[in-house]
């Protein structure tokens, strides 16, 4: 009998709700798992899916695989309801925390925090996160520099969780690199600097496969509509990326 899926402790809302519901289930059948659906009017409309293996690796053949196991059924569905690009990526190195294991995980390194209800008086926190507490209820952050009299260690209720990333610095590169958590870099003896040089080209440009859409019949009316998949421009946020264009007709959606 298979182990329970750990429950994400943020949920999406909306779309990327609909779109969680659709994939979270074929995502763990696979053997990775749901990290975030985000929703973005990038190219109009693009919706990410970050997912990973439980041990926090993902290769860019693995975010195809998943891509191509998602899309017929979000073809199907069609949370969506309109023209978009699918876009399947690991968490990349600042990646987002949304279990309690991510916090384990990555205890001892700096994150940023913000609750959906305020903890005496503030909503957002940034400093090193420790250990959770044994239920899972709790994680212990270390805020720097904090005014005298106030303390520097704080209990966050991840019940009250709405969102935390980790900061990217030259600490979690290096450590993400011999994870093997970021994006494979050339060469086994980089001294630090150029080891970070390489993260960063790698957050700058990850590795794109861009996937061609299905072919569908076409309405007699309209005319179909043309997209073609675009690799990202600026510096994109996961380390490894697969997309694909989901084409469909706005004048023939409800």
């Amino acid at each position: 009998m298979a182990e329970p899926t750990e429950k994400r402790l943020v949920g999406e809302t909306g779309v990327a709700a609909r779109v969680a519901q659709v994939v979270e289930g074929p995502i763990e059948g696979l053997g990775f798992r749901l990290v975030r659906v985000k929703v973005s009017n990038a190219n109009g409309c693009t919706v990410q899916i970050m997912a990973e293996r439980p041990d926090g690796t993902m290769g860019v053949d693995e975010c195809e695989t998943v891509s191509r196991a998602i899309s017929p059924l979000l073809d199907l569905e069609d949370p969506v309801g309109g023209a978009y690009y699918l876009e399947v990526s690991s968490p990349g190195i600042d990646r987002p925390l949304v279990r309690v294991s991510d916090f384990e995980r990555w205890a001892g390194y700096e994150a940023k925090v913000e609750l959906a209800v305020p903890l005496d008086g503030r909503k957002r926190f940034r400093g090193i996160i420790n250990v959770p507490s044994p239920d899972g209820a709790t994680v212990p952050i270390d805020l720097p520099d904090v005014k005298p009299g106030l303390p520097s260690r704080i209990d966050v209720p991840l019940r009250d969780l709405a969102e935390a990333h980790l900061v990217l610095t030259d600490d979690l590169i290096r450590e993400s690199l011999r994870r093997g958590s970021a994006p494979p870099q050339d060469g086994d003896d980089l001294d630090a600097e150029a080891e970070d040089d390489e993260a960063e080209g790698a957050e700058e440009a990850p590795l794109v496969r861009v996937i061609p859409q299905p072919k569908r019949p076409k309405p007699k009316a309209d005319k179909p509509v043309k997209a073609k998949g675009q690799k990202p421009k600026g510096k994109p946020g996961p380390g490894v990326v697969t997309k694909a264009a989901r084409l469909k007709n706005r004048d023939t959606l409800h």
